[in-house]
């Protein structure tokens, strides 16, 4: 995730063999409304109740816009016949926000607070759609690859890393890093 936009990736795995469905960019902010990209950072601008509303606004609006974007995609992906059994959101540190007038008084707080935000967000919209959310924190995504997969992971995740060839651009680090969450969910999900 970043502010107002977030990389999604849709893998399978037919009997261990894994591919990528879907992929694309998906903005979750409305252009030209002043603010919604970085929201805490103009709400640090605002009086509180302000910065309150105005906050609760941007989340209710880029909530729906994901919340439409990944029942797009899902819709799309049943219709040709996947069944989608999870989905993945990396995680920052994982630490809990302060109240808002905190985080309005740090700029550190601000930026932690917009990455919460954005994912908050996408983890939301999924739940609306009945789908699981498996949460990995970005800096522990490789040693929990490893766990799942054991010897077998550096090779799994080269070939999953160095998919771009065959799919052609775009084929980001955002991507590459989505894709691994999403192999991660399909090898840890409850048969």
């Amino acid at each position: 995730m970043h502010s107002g936009w977030g990389a999604l990736v849709a893998v399978s795995n037919l009997a261990g063999s894994f591919e990528v469905l879907e992929r694309r960019r998906v903005a979750v902010t409305s252009i030209g409304t002043p603010g919604m990209n970085q929201p805490y950072h103009f709400a640090a601008n605002l009086a509180l109740p302000e910065a309150e509303k105005f906050i609760g606004n941007c989340f209710a609006t880029s909530k729906n816009l994901a919340l439409t974007a990944v029942r797009d995609i899902v819709s799309g992906l049943r219709a040709r016949q996947y069944r989608v059994v999870g989905s993945a959101i990396l995680l920052a540190s994982g630490r809990p926000q302060p109240p808002l007038a905190k985080i309005l008084a740090s700029h550190a707080a601000i930026h932690a607070a917009e990455g919460e935000f954005f994912r908050d967000i996408f983890s939301n919209a999924c739940q609306d759609l009945a789908l699981a959310v498996t949460g990995f924190r970005e800096r522990d995504l490789d040693a929990s690859f490893h766990a799942s997969f054991g010897k077998a992971a550096t090779k799994l995740k080269h070939q999953i890393l160095t998919l771009g060839r065959s799919l052609g651009p775009p084929w980001t680090a955002d991507q590459k890093t989505a894709a691994l969450a999403a192999v991660l969910v399909l090898a840890n999900r409850k048969h």
